[in-house]
């Protein structure tokens, strides 16, 4: 059961093959940013990515004929739920639709595994995307009216460690009720009842991060943009890319700060220890949709290798439940594994449609 996995990024493309569970080879794939300058939409860039994957293919020793299904990355849809979806007609327009999706580098998952699977007869999916959730009607509410909250976190590796979890505890992922926390450049949390994302807290309404600022009150947030002193793009690397610990510390990088640390560096020990309490804040404001029925906390992603931060994360919350400590990225994996799931009937791949012009329904 060969797979292939691509994995789209702003300035790369990660590419994988897998024979069921097991990894035959992976590639990082890196583009000259100023070369993609070039490109104007998402889609247009599907020509230049496609020469690249047909080079790895043809370097992998892999014949095209060999694969049972290409997995891609899930991109910025609205509407979706967790799990796997077929790559459709519907789904290649919403995911170069701007009123369908957000732009973004991960769009380029279903376009690309549609390209490559097409013509060789075989299915293309994209597995859960960053944008999808089963947000109950209240979750969404805002105080906003033309302001809905939406699923928005990093599901792909949350909702994968969430299942290993289970697996790893003789539990199905549907009997447990679990807040995952995924700690990288940017940080979200997510709260999984029963087999589904019922709510989450994303960088941009919740906790900062390495690299992105998080929510801060509105008010003076309005002042700033209206400030004359910053430009829309300097306004929107403050959120997200120059945000969180590194307007403080001027890094983002853990390692280098628990050194400031060791050395006595105060300031950034507060600032560490902020980042802490926020995602420790987030994880209580979720252990209130379950009620307080929470059977663990998983801690995950590359910030998750910080034991400085784990544990201090864990001292905040370890009262709610259980923390387990679950560190790495894993979503070339993630996407192999789901696609395995998919390909074996223990999972069913849902099907978008485009509802009147809309947001479409899986």
């Amino acid at each position: 059961m060969k797979l292939l996995i691509i994995n789209p990024g702003s300035t790369s493309t990660k590419l994988a093959l897998y024979d069921g569970a097991k990894k035959l080879l992976q590639e990082n794939l890196e583009h000259d940013a100023a070369a993609l300058q070039q490109y104007h939409g998402i889609g247009d860039q599907v020509p230049m990515r496609l020469a690249v994957i047909r080079d790895f293919l043809d370097r992998s020793g892999v014949h095209p004929e060999e694969l049972a299904a290409v997995i891609g990355r899930g991109g910025l849809v609205f509407g979706l739920k967790t799990g796997g979806y077929l790559v459709n007609e519907d789904l290649c327009h919403a995911l170069v639709d701007d009123d369908l999706s957000q732009p973004h580098a991960s769009n380029l998952g279903g376009l690309l595994a549609r390209e490559i699977a097409a013509p060789l007869g075989i299915p293309a999916y994209i597995y859960d995307a960053v944008t999808s959730g089963e947000l109950t009607d209240v979750a969404k509410i805002t105080g906003f009216v033309d302001i809905e909250r939406r699923s928005f976190c990093h599901v792909l590796n949350s909702r994968a460690m969430a299942l290993r979890y289970a697996r790893e505890h003789g539990k199905h992922y549907e009997e447990l009720n679990l807040i995952v926390a995924h700690l990288g450049g940017g940080i979200s949390a997510s709260v999984h009842r029963h087999g589904e994302i019922i709510d989450s807290v994303g960088d941009d309404d919740g906790q900062f991060s390495p690299e992105r600022s998080g929510c801060v009150p509105s008010l003076g947030l309005i002042k700033l943009c209206y400030s004359g002193k910053y430009t829309y793009e300097e306004m929107r690397k403050k959120i997200r890319g120059r945000g969180g610990m590194y307007a403080h510390l001027g890094t983002s990088d853990c390692r280098v700060i628990e050194q400031m640390i060791r050395d006595g560096d105060r300031h950034a020990d507060l600032i560490f220890q902020a980042q802490a309490y926020q995602i420790a804040k987030a994880i209580g404001l979720l252990s209130i949709v379950l009620k307080g029925d929470c059977d663990a906390i998983i801690l995950t992603g590359g910030v998750a290798n910080s034991k400085m931060l784990t544990e201090r994360v864990e001292d905040y919350v370890k009262f709610i439940a259980p923390v387990c400590v679950m560190p790495g990225e894993n979503e070339m994996e993630a996407l192999a594994l789901g696609g395995m799931r998919i390909l074996q009937g223990e999972e069913n791949a849902r099907i978008y449609h485009i509802v009147n012009g809309k947001e479409g329904q899986g």
